[in-house]
């Protein structure tokens, strides 16, 4: 893949969907207009998401709630108000996310969260987007096959 930041190696995008403010109006959407193959993931009925497979051309796709996108940048809860709510999440599955996470430093991005390894396993820096979308750079194991 070319790229134009050294150090910054992407290799497919991991995952993305839209980040709900209203898990009932989502559902109502996403499940029951568009027919999209989620269900609620074990222990949590608010993420919505697909298995691996079922919606050919994805590796991930989910609505997650923003509520667990704040809890997941911020520790809290609640989106603080200085950040403009991101309407959706993508996650870049990157080669190296020491170096990656380095370079978006070193260029002015503000990161908020930086190379941290999730309760479910994966290793994660964030960001918000120019355009606002709640962007990941990735090192998520069980989809590197």
């Amino acid at each position: 893949m070319s790229q134009t930041l050294p150090g910054i190696d992407v290799m497919f995008v991991a995952g993305f969907g839209p980040i709900s403010q209203d898990t009932a109006s989502s559902t109502a959407f996403y499940i029951q207009t568009l027919g999209l193959p989620l269900k609620p993931m074990e222990g949590n009925a608010d993420y919505l998401l697909t298995e691996e497979g079922r919606l050919p051309g994805v590796k991930h796709f989910a609505v997650w709630p923003l509520s667990q996108a704040a809890t997941s940048c911020f520790g809290e809860s609640e989106w603080p108000v200085e950040h403009p709510i991101p309407q959706g999440w993508i996650e870049y599955e990157v080669q190296d996310l020491d170096s990656a996470t380095r370079v978006l430093s070193e260029k002015g991005y503000r990161l908020l969260v930086a190379n941290r390894t999730e309760p479910w396993g994966q290793t994660v820096t964030r960001l918000l987007s120019p355009e606002g979308l709640l962007t990941g750079l990735t090192v998520t194991p069980w989809l590197r096959g």
